[in-house]
């Protein structure tokens, strides 16, 4: 830290400008390029931008979302490529591409969701046709896991699997996906290991105010995992925060939520 020597008084200190953006870590041969930060964090939150035209119209935008650590500093920026003609005729049950981006402007995972008309219907998940799906690769071209949603009675639930298809974490939706003025907790999709005896984290839908859960479908997500957990895997858990946004809270020109 600089010292600036003042003939009338004593030294100043010159404070170093604040940087809301993470530099990129040193390579690490047992990370993926770009997701070497993962490694020293367990806490991710992920913030939804406000699209100025949707609010206003209702046409649907393509999303961005900033992904910031728990200090609020810009670890990536994740930005959506879907054609028009999927975002207004098939809303929040289109399928996507969602690319995530490091602060040098370097794609370094990316999230795909296919296109399937009939899934949504957690009573009939059991088929692949029935099921939503994210793949993420980090890089792109290597995929490293899945998330897939289960076949389920009521509360919907969501398989994290490795680049075989392996089960390794298992997610459970909460009884009641539902956010208001009067009931503003946060909505907790608990993480639990592939037995169900012990939760090991957390997606967490934050309430963000009256005035933006009304105008406006821009949502905010926590996500909590373990330190040590695989990077690979604390990058699928990022993908199925994508993956829960679309299918709860993702409205279709405000006309409601997607995935009860």
């Amino acid at each position: 830290m600089a010292e600036k020597h003042d003939e009338m008084g004593p030294p100043m200190t010159m404070e170093p400008p604040k940087n809301d953006f993470i530099n990129r870590p040193g390579m690490n041969p047992n990370c993926p390029p770009g997701l070497e930060y993962l490694t020293q964090v367990d806490q991710l939150l992920v913030h939804q931008k406000i699209e100025l035209l949707e609010a206003l119209t209702g046409w649907e935008t393509n999303n961005k979302y900033e992904i910031k650590n728990s200090m609020g500093q810009q670890v990536y920026f994740a930005v959506e490529e879907t054609g028009l003609c999927m975002r207004l005729c098939c809303g929040p049950f289109r399928g996507f591409t969602m690319k995530i981006l490091d602060n040098m402007q370097q794609e370094v995972m990316r999230i795909t969701r296919e296109f399937k008309c009939c899934a949504g219907c957690c009573w009939c998940a059991n088929s692949d046709c029935c099921a939503f799906e994210v793949r993420i690769e980090a890089p792109v071209g290597t995929t490293v896991g899945y998330v897939r949603q289960m076949q389920a009675c009521w509360i919907q639930n969501f398989d994290i699997m490795d680049a075989n298809r392996e089960t390794v974490m298992r997610i459970v939706a909460p009884c009641c996906i539902c956010q208001t003025v009067c009931c503003s907790d946060d909505l907790n999709f608990r993480v639990y290991t592939t037995d169900m005896e012990t939760q090991i984290g957390k997606v967490s839908k934050q309430w963000p105010g009256l005035c933006k859960e009304m105008i406006t479908d821009a949502d905010n997500f926590g996500v909590n995992f373990p330190m040590d957990l695989d990077v690979r895997m604390k990058a699928v858990l990022l993908g199925a925060t994508f993956l829960i946004d679309f299918m709860f809270f993702e409205q279709q020109k405000n006309k409601g939520s997607a995935g009860s």
